[in-house]
C-alpha cells in the first residue's frame, strides 16, 4: 500500500479585495475577540466565491473554498482549471509561500516548488551557486549537491554559464536551470506551476519524461499545474479541476479533462467587462471571446476561429471618433499583436450594437493569451484601457491529448495552402 505524503483537509482563503495590508486594526481585533470566545470570523461570513466575471459590493472572496485531497507517494497530481480557479493560491499555500485562512495541511518530506520563472534563485549569485543555494534551502549536504551537480547541469543545458549571475540568463535558461534543480534534488515532493510555459518545445518533452521517471522510478510525488491538457493527461495519474475556488472534480485524468474542456453554461459565461466613460457619448458595456458559432468560453480547442464581441452604447456621431484597440498577449507578458476595427475601415454606429471581429482559421498557436482593450479617441487619445481584462487558452483537440509531441515554438500557427508539382 503506497505511503501518503500529502494531506489537504477543508484548506479555504480569503483575500480582501482592493487593499494591500491583511486588515484594519479593528478588523483584526475583531476577530481576535471572536477567536477568543469561540465564535467564527465574521468576516468569513461575508466571503463571496471567487467569480471574476461578476460586480460585488462585497470585498472579500474566497480564493479557495474547502479543499480536501490527499496525495500517495509516487503520485502524479494535475491541478487544472480556467484562470482565476485558485489553482496557484493552493500550491503556495502547499509551498508555504502563504498560509490558509482555514484548515491544515499534514505533508512528510522536503518539498521542491518553481512557481514562477526563477523562484528561489539569488540574482546576483552564480548559476551554480544558485543550486548550492537552493540545496541548503532543502536541507541537503554540501558533498550531497556536488554529486548531483554534474546531472543537474548536464540536465539544464546551461554549463557554458554555470559562473555567470543568473540576472543575464534569458526566461528560457532560468526555467531549464531551475526546473533541473527541482528535479534532480533530494525531495519527496515537487510543485510545478505553468513550468512548461517558457521552454521549448524539445524541452517540455525533456522535462514530462524527467517528471514521469522521478514519480514511477524514484516513489517521488509531482503536483503539476497546467493549460496544457496533452501534458497533464501524460504525466499525471489523477487530476483535481478547480472553479472559483471550489473542486469540482478529483478522481480519473481523462474524466477530469473532459469537464474542463467541456465546463458548464454558468462557467464560460464571458460578457464581463463595464467600463464607464462619463460625459463622451460612449459606453462600453462588454466584451468577450468564444469559439466562432459556440457559447462564451476561455476554452478554445486547436483549429476552431477566434470570435472578440464588443456590446456598447454610443450617441449619434460619436462612434466615427472612437476606435476599440485591442492588444494580445502571450503567458510571457509579450505582445503577440494588436487589431481594432479602423485599420478595416469599420466605424461604430451609434445606439446599442455589437462589434464582432473573427480572427483567421488556424491562427495561435496552443497555449495562454490576454487581451487588453483601449478606447482611443480621434485616433490619438487614449481615454480608456483595461489591461489583462479578458484571458483564453488554446488547447489541442481531444483526439491528440493521448500523445505529447511538444508544444511546437512561437505563438503563431497559421495553416498554409500547400500544392506539389512536378518538377521535371
Amino acid at each position: 500500500m503506497s505511503q501518503k505524503v500529502l494531506s489537504v483537509e477543508e484548506i479555504s482563503k480569503l483575500y480582501r479585495l482592493g487593499s494591500v495590508s491583511r486588515a484594519t486594526l479593528k478588523q483584526d481585533m475583531m476577530r481576535g475577540i471572536a477567536r477568543l470566545t469561540g465564535k467564527e470570523d465574521p468576516y468569513m461570513k461575508i466571503g463571496e466565491l471567487n467569480d471574476r466575471t461578476t460586480k460585488s459590493d462585497s470585498e472579500y472572496v474566497w480564493a479557495l473554498n474547502q479543499i480536501s485531497f490527499s496525495v500517495n507517494a509516487g503520485d502524479s497530481l494535475g491541478l487544472i482549471g480556467r484562470n482565476g480557479a485558485g489553482k496557484s493560491t493552493l500550491l503556495k499555500i502547499l509551498s508555504r509561500v502563504t498560509q490558509p485562512t482555514t484548515g491544515e495541511i499534514k505533508m512528510k518530506g522536503r518539498v521542491a516548488s518553481l512557481l514562477e520563472v526563477g523562484t528561489g534563485f539569488h540574482p546576483e549569485l552564480t548559476g551554480k551557486e544558485n543550486i548550492y543555494l537552493n540545496g541548503a534551502i532543502l536541507g541537503m549536504r554540501k558533498w550531497e549537491i556536488t554529486n548531483k551537480l554534474d546531472e543537474i547541469v548536464g540536465f539544464s543545458g546551461v554549463e557554458r554559464y554555470l559562473d555567470t549571475p543568473v540576472k543575464r540568463y534569458s526566461s528560457g535558461m532560468y526555467v531549464r536551470l531551475a526546473f533541473a534543480v527541482a528535479a534532480h534534488l533530494e525531495s519527496e515532493i515537487i510543485i510545478l506551476d505553468e513550468v512548461l510555459a517558457v521552454g521549448d518545445a524539445e524541452f517540455q518533452k525533456k522535462c514530462l519524461g524527467k517528471m514521469g521517471e522521478v514519480s514511477s522510478n524514484h516513489g517521488r510525488t509531482v503536483l503539476f499545474v497546467s493549460h496544457n491538457m496533452a501534458a497533464v493527461k501524460s504525466l499525471c495519474t489523477k487530476a483535481i479541476v478547480l472553479d472559483s475556488g471550489k473542486m469540482i472534480h478529483n478522481g480519473d485524468v481523462n474524466s477530469a479533462v473532459t469537464k474542463y474542456l467541456v465546463g458548464e453554461s454558468e462557467l464560460i459565461n464571458f460578457k464581463s467587462f463595464h467600463h464607464q466613460l462619463s460625459g463622451s457619448g460612449f459606453r462600453l458595456t462588454s466584451a468577450g471571446v468564444k469559439a466562432l458559432g459556440k457559447e462564451y468560453s476561455d476554452v478554445i480547442i486547436e483549429g476552431e476561429q477566434l470570435e472578440f464581441t464588443f456590446d456598447y452604447e454610443a450617441d449619434p456621431g460619436v462612434g466615427e471618433r472612437i476606435n476599440l484597440s485591442v492588444h494580445l498577449k502571450n503567458s510571457s507578458g509579450a505582445t503577440v499583436f494588436s487589431f481594432s476595427h479602423i485599420r478595416d475601415e469599420v466605424s461604430l454606429l451609434p445606439g446599442k450594437m455589437r462589434l464582432t471581429g473573427v480572427f483567421p482559421k488556424r491562427f495561435l498557436n496552443v497555449g495562454q493569451y490576454y487581451i487588453s482593450i483601449l478606447v482611443v479617441e480621434d485616433r490619438k487619445k487614449v481615454v480608456a484601457e483595461e489591461r489583462d481584462v479578458l484571458s483564453f487558452v488554446i488547447t489541442m483537440k481531444e483526439s491528440e491529448l493521448g500523445t505529447f509531441m511538444g508544444r511546437e515554438p512561437g505563438d503563431i500557427k497559421p495553416g498554409f495552402e500547400w500544392t506539389i508539382a512536378s518538377n521535371e
